[in-house]
């Protein structure tokens, strides 16, 4: 083997993608990885094939889901449900995703991360095109809850995985590119959605939509060539005989920062689910919106998402995990309260403070990936973060269902207010949790 063969496969053989012969050179701090990229760079050929996995996986994980929202009047109309049985259907999604998390969670301690992001991915994409198949609303019900147990823990570890990777000084924006994907797979639900629903009746096309939850299976494909656990994380992971344990989440050492972070993922989820459940059904019930007119006031709230998860991932990495946390959680409450109080008749009022809703709904998941992942130590890092975010993300779940209920009287603009306590408890929760920015992974 040649010399500048022999020192590509090092480079490639190395999680940072340096060479061997320069170990103690952190990811960081080598030239080329300044400027917008720097992060990506800094992650070396193994680490972005890492993020490339997460990132789909994310982006699909966000199109299956979304699958649900935007079918829900259709679906309301076919089975003849009220308001607060189609908002059960996102609730049991959400519920069942704390078992899911937790579960993935385990899975990711006890037998690596890349075999628990394929295992999660295959279970969502199934549960999903299953739904499209539902004869009636229980058994969409059961599909629904389902596929919640792989929704609920791919974020988790393909998050973990890609933390592994990144250095602690771009390891917010890092996750906060990550997290961005949730907003790429929600524009393509929308696009789907909107020619599915223009080209086909809806009592069939809100099945048609969940069929197409099958493409995440191509991904798994792709991730099971290609993508590797980071090594010394792995090698710390097997050397402990706690790894995958939840009753070490709960020892004395953990318990409090386990109980707060759920509390955390409660406030945050519980306000953002409220908001991406039922602006759909309020912008076509409350709005008088055609399909395609949705479309467009989505296109810029999702716009608006994107940025905000990358503005986000750059802010948490220079003010710090809490901080971009509150900032983000009192700006999400002014927008939602903003957002639905526009009197009638103001649309365009509507479609631009879309934008700013979506951005600062966003941002404030940016630092969840990071925050989380430096909570935990290695041999219980996947326990840890899936357990937390998921629980609190089934916790919050109650939050659509009773926006569902309440809007029999309220409206649904009216009951959407509701999602704003959710933000209010999260700062909250942040009194308890130690600030963890320039924290070393192992």
């Amino acid at each position: 083997m040649s010399t500048a063969q022999t020192r590509r496969h090092s480079e490639d053989d190395r999680p940072d993608g340096l060479p061997d012969g320069l170990p103690d050179e952190r990811p960081a701090d080598r030239p080329g990885t300044e400027g917008a990229l720097g992060w990506l760079r800094a992650l070396g050929p193994r680490g972005r094939r890492a993020f490339g996995g997460a990132f789909g996986g994310y982006a699909l994980d966000s199109y299956d889901f979304f699958t649900l929202p935007l079918s829900m009047v259709a679906i309301a109309a076919y089975f003849g449900l009220d308001k607060g049985q189609t908002g059960l259907l996102t609730t049991v999604t959400l519920v069942v995703s704390a078992v899911g998390g937790a579960l993935a969670g385990v899975l990711a301690d006890r037998v690596g991360r890349v075999k628990a992001l394929m295992i999660t991915v295959i279970t969502y994409a199934l549960f999903t095109v299953l739904c499209g198949f539902a004869p009636n609303y229980e058994t969409l019900l059961v599909f629904r809850a389902l596929q919640g147990l792989g929704f609920g823990g791919e974020w988790a570890v393909g998050a973990i995985l890609v933390a592994e990777y990144a250095s602690a000084r771009h390891r917010g924006r890092t996750l906060g590119a990550v997290q961005s994907a949730w907003a790429a797979g929600w524009a393509l639900a929308v696009i789907v959605y909107t020619l599915v629903f223009q080209f086909f009746d809806a009592d069939v096309a809100w099945r048609i939509l969940f069929w197409t939850g099958a493409l995440p299976a191509l991904l798994v494909l792709w991730v099971r060539r290609h993508v590797e656990d980071a090594p010394q994380a792995a090698a710390a992971r097997v050397a402990s005989p706690e790894r995958g344990s939840l009753r070490a989440v709960f020892r004395p050492g953990l318990l409090r920062t386990t109980l707060f972070a759920i509390l955390l993922s409660t406030g945050v989820q519980g306000g953002y689910y409220t908001l991406a459940t039922w602006v759909p059904t309020f912008l076509k019930t409350e709005r008088g919106l055609t399909v395609v007119g949705t479309g467009g006031y989505l296109t810029l709230l999702i716009s608006g998402a994107f940025i905000g998860y990358l503005t986000g991932g750059h802010l948490t990495d220079r003010i710090g995990r809490k901080r971009n946390i509150a900032l983000f959680a009192l700006l999400s409450a002014a927008s939602v309260l903003a957002y639905t109080q526009i009197p009638a008749g103001a649309n365009t009022l509507l479609l631009v403070l879309g934008f700013p809703l979506g951005f600062c709904m966003s941002a404030i998941f940016s630092g969840f990936g990071s925050f989380l992942a430096e909570l935990y130590p290695t041999p219980v890092r996947g326990t840890g973060q899936g357990l937390t975010y998921n629980t609190g993300r089934a916790i919050g779940a109650v939050f659509p269902t009773l926006v569902g209920f309440l809007s029999e009287s309220w409206g649904v603009g009216g009951a959407l207010v509701f999602g704003a306590v959710g933000y209010g408890i999260a700062v909250v929760a942040l009194l308890g949790l130690p600030e963890t920015r320039g924290k070393e992974l192992g």
